[in-house]
């Protein structure tokens, strides 16, 4: 297909995967363009992420990094969204602007990291990824909840379905309180035909230290000590979503994700 640049680029498989991802994901650096590809070369995602935003179907812009330089992030154009028919999602930012500092797309990268790690990561043995919903809006309209994802694995003991909550440090108690309030309100309420959310379900909060997640655990322990699960980013980038780390809102003994098989 031709490009704006005037050039023509053949669209492959994976260009399209990477596209119809993006309405999942909304924005991607560099190395999570390369997991969702495949590709095994710094070089070579480079080169297709190059030539995707010539061609006009990724927008690209560039944010501060801490070490004082910045990253490329691409997010699908109303092209990209056209050509493999889903909708046009992602930051609307000005091609090729810097910016030093992005909350929302701060945020969800880390959110893509996860969805990264569950989908295309090394899971344990006899644990498989199902399905993960990202949420635009409302969980339901009469509950004002908007979790940051919802994922579905396939366990030995049957499927584990779980809400995704990450949080970067920058919403207060009160906030957090009445988050998880609209959790335990939805847990218990009656289930509608076409829901679609299985039941029990958990609630897996990764902070961004592991002192925010302990007070969120705090918060949350004041009024219940189910369904939520609490870990420090660093924890999960050091060993792993699934390793020995994650507290209860009550009790000291920190638990794998799945127990493990005997």
């Amino acid at each position: 297909m031709p490009g704006n640049n005037g050039e023509t680029i053949v669209i492959q498989d994976r260009d399209r995967h990477l596209l119809e991802e993006l309405a999942t994901m909304r924005v991607v650096d560099r190395e999570q363009a390369k997991i969702v590809c495949g590709f095994g070369s710094t070089t070579r995602v480079n080169t297709r992420l190059l030539a995707l935003t010539r061609a006009g179907l990724l927008r690209r812009f560039f944010l501060g990094t801490t070490a004082g330089g910045t990253k490329g992030l691409y997010a699908l154009s109303a092209k990209g969204a056209k050509l493999v028919g889903v909708p046009l999602r992602g930051p609307q930012r000005p091609k090729d602007e810097p910016r030093a500092v992005d909350f929302f797309v701060t945020h969800q990268l880390t959110v893509n990291d996860v969805y990264c790690a569950l989908k295309y990561g090394k899971l344990p043995g006899q644990v498989s990824f199902r399905e993960w919903r990202p949420f635009f809006g409302p969980i339901v309209p009469e509950i004002r909840l908007i979790p940051d994802g919802y994922v579905e694995l396939a366990t030995p003991a049957g499927i584990l379905p779980a809400f995704i909550e990450i949080d970067r440090g920058g919403e207060r108690g009160p906030v957090w309180g009445k988050k998880i309030a609209h959790y335990l309100q939805f847990a218990v309420r009656s289930i509608p035909k076409g829901d679609g959310f299985k039941r029990p379900f958990r609630v897996l909060v990764i902070a961004s230290t592991e002192r925010r997640a302990i007070s969120i655990r705090t918060t949350a322990a004041r009024v219940t000590d189910k369904i939520f699960w609490f870990a420090g980013l660093d924890a999960i980038r050091q060993d792993g979503l699934f390793a020995p780390i994650w507290l209860r809102p009550t009790g000291d003994t920190r638990l794998p994700l799945i127990k493990e098989l005997p």
